[in-house]
């Protein structure tokens, strides 16, 4: 059985330059999504939203592998960010953020799919928010993007350099801040963490 790989599939999209930003045309892509608000250092909500997104991904897969023959690889973990006042991020009142943590899944999983890994999740661990959890489709379209490599604390600089490329080239920002995680903050040391800064524009 050959295993899919939609990260190298979708490599502009997953695996940028740190060198220099980019615009990429993101196409529309079915993910398991969680929303929340809060600090996301210690935050049960948030650990709690990982918890879920990743059971219900590892659910879907071993189902679609054992019922329809199809392996792939489980997609690295996303988030969106915003806040009301956008100058909570500048002061770091990371207690009004707000964020949506999400996982991107094959094109040829279906909602039917989902419900039933969702019924299979819950009789086995039932994590505290598999009834947040939802699946639908993201249409995020045009936008800037860059690797940044380093602490997540350590971002401004890079979000900086992301934005004035975009204005430079006579872009509006528009959406929400992305950022793609493609470490593990538990194995990785904080200056070699590896996330994908991506910003839609317009």
């Amino acid at each position: 059985m050959s295993k899919l790989d939609p990260k190298k599939e979708l490599k502009h999209l997953y695996s940028p330059s740190a060198k220099e930003v980019v615009f990429v045309d993101v196409p529309p892509m079915s993910f398991l999504m969680v929303d929340g608000q809060g600090d996301p250092n210690g935050s049960q909500a948030f650990q709690e939203a990982i918890e879920a997104l990743y059971g219900m991904s590892y659910t879907l897969k071993f189902m679609l592998k054992k019922s329809e023959k199809r392996d792939y690889a489980v997609m690295p973990l996303e988030g969106l960010w915003w806040a009301d006042d956008l100058s909570d991020f500048a002061k770091g009142n990371k207690d009004r953020w707000k964020w949506t943590l999400m996982i991107a899944q094959p094109d040829f999983v279906a909602a039917e799919q989902v419900a039933a890994a969702r019924a299979e999740l819950e009789r086995k661990k039932n994590p505290p928010a598999l009834s947040r959890l939802r699946f639908e489709r993201f249409e995020e379209g045009r936008a800037a993007q860059i690797l940044h490599v380093g602490p997540y604390s350590a971002e401004g600089a890079t979000i900086e350099r992301m934005q004035r490329f975009a204005a430079e080239n006579g872009c509006a920002l528009a959406g929400k801040h992305h950022e793609i995680y493609l470490s593990d903050p538990r194995r990785t040391a904080p200056e070699k963490l590896k996330t994908v800064l991506r910003q839609p524009i317009r």
